[in-house]
């Protein structure tokens, strides 16, 4: 046997001689890679679960994703900027991606990535119609496994498309499971498990069990392939792969494909057993979807599904070479009951006799029992089982999101070089990211959502961060950085939104992320907060700049992430003369200069140069609190006394203010201003000390945002956006089981607003009614409601901040909750409310979670029950997950709120 063949142990595992060094060989693989360029962080699940209908892919004058790149055209048409697949992985620069297809003898082509419906087909917007699962994973990547559920029968593409677009807004989505072709439990669940040897180890199983009561065929295809890098005329690196054959494979049992590249140098992937290997290229098969005269070879993407699915034996290669192979294993009849399973490995090292050896097994199971360990020092050990079982599932979400995202706006305005050219439309001014060339990413992002939202989005990201920073903190901090490099931070200090408008403003969050992941980091590591507080003071001035034309202290920020929640589209210009003063981009900014002042004040500790950044944020908050409560020559305020609440307020040419009277989530964010000020202030920083004592006594009006109390721990200091008696009258109405309060939550909107409210904008109209599910509105498309939903990022925002008021009020402020019980609680124990309704969505209640509603998942068949899906929002009256179906995101919050409070300071100080 030759050295190449011997080599093919399992790769010892350099960490577990450190393990007495850490808490579990999980932890020491991370400290092993800290960084983007860590051994450990090569190999993840990076490959995107949607890489059709995006603005990346779309190279048409129209600039519609969707109908430029559809469904229909992804199995035969190689993408430019990334790759899709199921249960894929591939390395972190995308070239080498590895996953599995299937074909159940029914379905008119190989199932090979998931299948959804696009923003214009689905009657709430773009929708995924599978159902598929995280089910774990380690941050490293050296344990994941993904489930995916796959029908028996004929899979109804047509069916659901048709139906759905018969249903109107007011109508439910019409899902897979209502078919009917799930019935019975006739379906394979095909689960794909990965386990590394080592940092470029991958131990690959992939089983299907038939849970229907009859038999039924299956093709598993477990396929390799490269990004189409070559066809662009940008980068002509174009990987081989070659089926290795006897003598050089010199050992049975087994299958071999070497896959070569330029960059990431040779790997192997070897299939146990015997299956057919299938080779073509990762090219467009231009003469089948666009009626070209030729291929560029005769070998298309499509290959692999033509040979397999229509029997033609011309479409692969039999030469046994390409760039994308399929290893093809056939089961001609599964009983019930039965699991059928093939193994795989990717390896630097040519096979050997030791491939699927009993260290295969045992790679395997440490990896697992490591998983074990792992979560057992995060997962607080007095969780219940249920409780456990949810923080796990979102943290296999949420590592199962990071994605590899690759986009050049300015390689993408201009075309490719060769091949298409960009249309002029793309390049017009205003046309979309025309202005936005700098932005140039190759990187590993978390998402939002796996197929809905396979982009990254700047305040989606940032709220991930706190459930990443208690598994993975390195990569928490590495994400937030991200967003303020200089190939993504525009140079006027904007971050971006997300591809479909990078240029539209999500709200300030980044601070609020990197304070929290600094402290969930044990306050141990300044520089990363040096480098994201000098990056935000750009953004900070951005936001002065851009967003509040009149130099008066209010905003107007426009979309900040909260789409149709205002009568109007927020984003849109006004006409000549009118200007809208939100009451959320005013509260959001109070709120973004404390967590300034609150990281600036950290920073003083170490370097008291930092103690003038803290002096500036301080003054900025207190000139942001003045004007909430009047502003202009009319001294009309955002706050309305008669309602008690605040409202967005437009203003006319003519100077006169008109109150936005939507009684929405806008109106509770000024709570968000609340910030505890640190008594060692006056001992520690007393330039900060001589400023505030100057304005108390010549600004005694400006201060008034700063509350003190005498304890018996010593003074407290307190800055709040909102005073005392109006705090307690917006609290009054967000804890209103008939306004605001639900059970899961805080709602959007008012429940109160049953009838529609209008106003006028030069004769036109506009409305809004209360809507606890799917929006019926078409105002931004998708299915993004804010008109009553419950929705977790600003739903943990308040908490948060209740939380901080309750610390400063103690037991002398209690309210009625819910309001009209006679039961009063103080506010950290209203915080503990909001925290526990949210979990409440995911526990279950007679053995159902309240987050599945009347879906499918909603059963008592335990193969349904014992997965959970983690929605984009909720349902503001009965809980169920609605939009995104898939938002392990900033849903993955609840395993953050499931992990005790930490202490307000560090141990020691």
């Amino acid at each position: 046997m030759t050295e190449a063949t011997e080599s093919h142990e399992p790769a010892p595992d350099r960490t577990t001689d450190q393990h007495a060094g850490h808490r579990s060989a999980e932890h020491a693989r991370m400290a092993e890679s800290p960084g983007a360029d860590g051994p450990w962080r090569l190999w993840g699940p990076y490959v995107s679960g949607r890489q059709w209908g995006t603005v990346r892919e779309d190279y048409t004058p129209t600039g519609d994703a969707w109908t430029a790149f559809p469904f229909d055209q992804a199995r035969s048409r190689a993408y430019r900027w990334g790759e899709d697949g199921l249960g894929a992985v591939c390395d972190r620069f995308g070239f080498l991606n590895l996953g599995v297809a299937l074909w159940n003898r029914k379905d008119p082509f190989l199932k090979e990535r998931l299948f959804g419906l696009t923003n214009g087909e689905g009657n709430h917007g773009e929708d995924a119609k599978e159902y598929w699962w995280a089910v774990d994973g380690t941050p490293s990547h050296s344990w994941m496994k993904w489930l995916y559920r796959y029908p028996q029968a004929e899979f109804p593409y047509a069916q659901l498309r048709e139906e759905n677009a018969r249903r109107g807004r007011d109508e439910r989505e019409y899902e897979l499971g209502d078919t009917g072709v799930l019935d019975e439990n006739r379906f394979f669940d095909v689960e794909v498990t990965y386990a590394k040897a080592g940092p470029d180890d991958l131990c690959m199983v992939v089983s299907a069990t038939n849970h229907g009561p009859d038999p039924a065929p299956l093709d598993l295809v477990p396929q390799v392939w490269f990004r189409n890098t070559w066809a662009w005329g940008w980068d002509r690196r174009r990987g081989t792969m070659t089926q290795v054959l006897p003598p050089t494979l010199a050992v049975g049992g087994l299958e071999d494909v070497e896959c070569e590249h330029g960059h990431l140098g040779r790997y192997h992937v070897s299939a146990e057993g015997s299956p057919e290997v299938l080779f073509c290229e990762n090219e467009t098969n231009l003469v089948e979807l666009f009626g070209a005269a030729s291929n560029p070879t005769a070998f298309t993407k499509d290959g692999i599904d033509r040979r397999i699915v229509h029997g033609d034996t011309t479409a692969v290669n039999p030469r046994r070479e390409g760039t994308k192979a399929a290893f093809w294993y056939s089961f001609d009849s599964v009983a019930p009951g039965e699991t059928v399973q093939v193994r795989l490995r990717l390896s630097p090292h040519a096979p050997g006799r030791s491939t699927f050896g009993p260290g295969y097994d045992a790679v395997l199971r440490d990896r697992q029992a490591e998983a074990d360990e792992f979560y057992d020092h995060v997962i607080h050990p007095a969780l219940s089982d249920s409780d456990r079982h949810i923080a796990r599932r979102a943290y296999a979400g949420l590592l199962w999101t990071k994605q590899l995202y690759r986009y050049d706006v300015r390689q993408w305005l201009g075309g490719d070089p060769e091949t298409e050219p960009a249309p002029e439309s793309r390049k017009a001014r205003g046309a979309r990211n025309v202005a936005w060339t700098h932005l140039s990413l190759a990187d590993v992002i978390s998402m939002p959502d796996e197929w809905e939202y396979p982009w990254f989005a700047a305040w989606d990201l940032a709220f991930h961060a706190i459930p990443l920073a208690h598994v993975d903190p390195d990569f928490a901090k590495e994400q937030l950085v991200l967003m303020c490099r200089e190939w993504s931070m525009h140079p006027n200090g904007q971050l971006p939104a997300y591809e479909w408008a990078f240029g539209d403003v999500n709200p300030p969050v980044h601070a609020w992320a990197a304070w929290h992941v600094y402290r969930l980091d044990g306050y141990r590591d300044q520089g990363f907060l040096v480098r994201v507080f000098t990056k935000l003071l750009l953004n900070f001035s951005w936001w002065v700049n851009r967003k509040d034309a009149s130099g008066s202290n209010l905003f107007e920020g426009g979309f900040l992430g909260m789409d149709n929640i205002g009568l109007f589209d927020r984003s849109a210009e006004l006409p000549p003369g009118y200007r809208l003063e939100q009451s959320d981009a005013t509260s959001w900014m109070a709120f973004y200069c404390q967590q300034m002042f609150k990281i600036a004040l950290e920073l003083s500790r170490h370097d008291p140069a930092w103690e003038d950044a803290a002096t500036k944020f301080l003054e900025h908050f207190l000139s942001i609190a003045q004007a909430l409560t009047s502003f202009g020559a009319t001294d009309t305020s955002l706050w309305d006394e008669e309602d008690g609440f605040f409202y967005d307020v437009l203003l006319h040419p003519d100077g006169t203010a008109e109150p936005m009277r939507v009684p929405s989530m806008v109106g509770l964010l000024p709570i968000l201003g609340a910030t505890d000020v640190p008594s060692w202030i006056a001992e520690e920083t007393p330039d900060l000390t001589a400023r505030l004592r100057w304005l108390q006594k010549r600004r005694p009006d400006l201060t008034l945002p700063l509350l003190t109390r005498s304890t018996p721990e010593g003074r407290q200091m307190l800055l709040s956006l909102v005073d005392r008696p109006r705090l307690v009258r917006l609290l009054e109405r967000a804890f209103d089981p008939d306004q605001f309060l639900s059970p899961y939550g805080l709602r959007s909107l008012s429940a109160a607003v049953k009838e529609e409210v209008w106003t006028s904008v030069q004769g036109q109209s506009f409305s809004l009614v209360y809507e606890p599910g799917e929006s019926h509105t078409g105002m931004f498309g998708g299915n993004s409601n804010w008109r009553g939903p419950i929705w977790f990022p600003v739903n943990v925002l308040v908490a948060d901040k209740l939380r901080t008021l309750g610390r400063f009020f103690g037991d002398d402020l209690t309210i009625e909750v819910p309001r009209g019980s006679g039961r009063r609680i103080n506010l950290v124990q209203a915080a503990d409310l909001i925290d526990n309704s949210l979990v409440n969505l995911f526990r279950p209640v007679d053995g159902r979670r309240p987050a599945d509603g009347q879906r499918i998942e909603a059963t008592d068949d335990p193969l349904w029950r014992d997965h959970i899906t983690f929605n984009e929002y909720f349902d503001g009256d009965t809980g169920e997950g609605l939009g995104a179906t898939h938002q392990t995101g900033w849903t993955a919050l609840v395993a953050h709120l499931l992990h005790p409070r930490l202490p307000l300071t560090p141990p020691g100080r």
